[in-house]
């Protein structure tokens, strides 16, 4: 499985001008990935809601496919390091494991328009992008795997390797479900009572089990 990073060429050799014109086009592309989807969506509408000229974008991309993986790597990476960030390094306790599920829920909120695009369309990378870019998702998961280990070795809870595993992986597509079921759950809850209610039901189970 590949797991570079793939380059994706610009003519622009400026990496500040490069940076700035592709985060331009990141959000452009976004909202209408959102509103067409990728395949329906052509290049000329991603330069016009970028704000520049379709030679332009093509100072920094080379096909319209770039542009997806542009997303979808910027996409993961924010949520990545802002996840880090806020969930921080000091686990280790029940309550540590609540504030690292309800920090990890409040990233998907803020980021919803984001998270719903790139698994609407992370189908339609090429096949040199796509283990690049689910591999990203994996490094998520592998946070709430530390965390719940940490939990397991000061005691606060008994779970297998395997447990550890699910578990993690149970509690980051809970997290995106906001985003991909926000069309009925925003009707029933708000956020907050989203995630007390979710946090509970997650450690029913493992509670029980401990005791």
């Amino acid at each position: 499985m590949n797991m570079k990073k793939r380059e994706v060429p610009a003519s622009v050799k400026d990496e500040r001008l490069v940076k700035k014109r592709r985060n331009e086009m990141i959000k452009g592309a976004i909202a209408l990935f959102k509103q067409k989807g990728f395949h329906r969506t052509t290049t000329r509408e991603i330069a016009k809601a970028s704000g520049f000229s379709i030679g332009t974008l093509y100072e920094y991309i080379r096909q319209k496919e770039d542009v997806l993986y542009l997303v979808c790597d910027r996409i993961y990476d924010e949520v990545y390091e802002r996840l880090e960030k806020d969930i921080g390094t000091h686990h280790g306790t029940i309550e540590s494991l609540k504030l690292a599920i309800a920090r990890y829920f409040k990233v998907i909120d803020d980021l919803q328009d984001e998270v719903l695009v790139m698994y609407q369309e992370v189908k339609s990378l090429t096949k040199d992008s796509l283990p690049y870019v689910l591999n990203k998702e994996l490094q998520m998961v592998k946070i709430f795997e530390n965390i719940l280990r940490e939990c397991v070795e000061n005691g606060a809870f008994s779970l297998t390797e395997q447990e550890i595993q699910l578990f993690a992986h149970d509690i980051f597509v809970l997290g995106q479900m906001w985003a991909f079921r926000r069309w009925a759950l925003h009707k029933m809850y708000t956020l907050e009572e989203y995630i007390e209610l979710q946090t509970q039901l997650l450690l029913r189970g493992i509670l029980e089990k401990r005791s």
